[in-house]
């Protein structure tokens, strides 16, 4: 191969791949950030601004990248979480201050994530973003991996040492590794959209499992509410076609009056829940993270929370002092080694759940309900369960400057 261009190749600048770009300033590799679109498509601020629940894990990830500040304001702490299933006398409750933490985790809007992230990246030294620029053919060998793009320019052709394919679902890198994916379609389909409740929500997150699939509601600013709504996915498009009164009512029969009368909802959005999963997260030179390596159900809303400790773990491995080859396929192998725990029992979990809480039984109701009832009561297992919710079960690396 002839020599290289950059170091590290980045496929995908969402917020996978530009969290990576982050972490890994100050460690003197040259990089370039591939980003298939032309230009930065975040929404303005606005009632139906989409949002995602970062762990507490994740939160400290954020703080040690140097972005927590910028997002902090636009973040709604959850200080408690109450699980229950409709129809059943089961419930568990979690509540940040028994963890000794200030939140379990956070609201943030999806776009302040980009915010706060993109900014960073004109400042990192040795980093180019090149965009918009489109991963097309790929070949490795044991020195490097040279990829073929299609850019705003024509064909490129650029050289690196180590590729990361943070590219998504449908990840061009993850086909053109030859790297296969499980699929598993849940026949579910999640209605998002942000309501707001006539009581305060007072940072309560709530996990409603339901005859139709689990029902979440997450805190937000200005007393709003992110609620996922699941669906069997021959009815999803019957409930798009309801008017705003009429699906209100649906949720309110599903969640109940905990929070008194539901009175707005905003734009519905709806998406089809399929879990994939890379059958390797590596190649020659290659490395898959975020949802380019899984894709999960909703349930517990721990995707975006798994890529990131993805991110956080293959940086703190290419910033050691003892890395000199950021492809080199020992480093690599290490990587999948350290990673493999947590996407299995992350996935398996949320597998578990969807499936469980779906079937509805009565034998089955019955034991989930006594074991939702001895989790609340007993700080062993609430305390296991709430150290997952928060991702601080897996161990993540302290990103440290290098």
């Amino acid at each position: 191969m002839r020599d290289i261009d950059y170091d590290i190749l980045i496929v995908g600048a969402g917020m996978a791949g530009a969290s990576l770009a982050c972490a890994l300033d100050g460690a003197g590799y040259r990089i370039a950030l591939l980003e298939a679109s032309s230009t930065d498509h975040a929404a303005p601020p606005g009632y139906d601004e989409r949002v995602l629940a970062l762990a507490y894990g994740s939160q400290r990830i954020f703080r040690q990248l140097g972005v927590w500040d910028a997002l902090a304001e636009h973040a709604t702490p959850i200080e408690h979480i109450h699980v229950s299933d409709r129809g059943r006398f089961g419930f568990t409750r979690l509540h940040a201050v028994d963890e000794g933490v200030p939140a379990m985790g956070y609201v943030t809007p999806a776009r302040a994530i980009g915010e706060a992230l993109l900014p960073r990246l004109p400042g990192i030294a040795g980093l180019e973003v090149l965009r918009p620029a489109t991963v097309v053919a790929l070949a490795a060998n044991r020195d490097g991996v040279e990829v073929g793009l299609i850019t705003g320019q024509g064909r490129q052709r650029l050289r690196a040492r180590l590729l990361v394919a943070a590219d998504g679902v449908r990840s061009a890198v993850r086909e053109l590794s030859g790297i296969g994916a499980d699929e598993h379609d849940y026949s579910h389909t999640a209605i998002i959209a942000n309501l707001t409740p006539a009581q305060g929500h007072g940072n309560v997150a709530y996990e409603r499992f339901t005859e139709t699939g689990p029902l979440a509601l997450l805190p937000m600013t200005e007393g709003r509410m992110s609620l996922v709504y699941t669906v069997h996915s021959d009815e999803a498009d019957a409930h798009l076609g309801l008017d705003d009164a009429a699906f209100l009512c649906k949720v309110q029969e599903r969640f109940g009056y905990r929070l008194g009368r539901l009175q707005r909802i905003g734009q519905r959005s709806a998406y089809p829940l399929v879990m994939t999963r890379a059958q390797t997260q590596i190649a020659a030179r290659t490395v898959l993270i975020g949802n380019a390596a899984h894709t999960l159900h909703p349930i517990g809303g721990q995707g975006f929370n798994l890529g990131l400790r993805d991110v956080a773990t293959l940086a703190a491995m290419l910033r050691a002092p003892e890395t000199h080859d950021p492809g080199a396929g020992a480093l690599l192998a290490e990587y999948a080694k350290r990673r493999a725990g947590d996407h299995s029992a992350i996935i398996r979990a949320t597998d578990a759940l969807a499936k469980v809480f779906s079937n509805r039984l009565p034998v089955l109701s019955q034991t989930r309900d006594l074991g939702m009832i001895a989790v609340d009561l007993l700080s062993g297992p609430r305390h296991l369960l709430a150290r997952h919710a928060m991702g601080l079960a897996a161990r993540v690396p302290t990103l440290e400057p290098r």
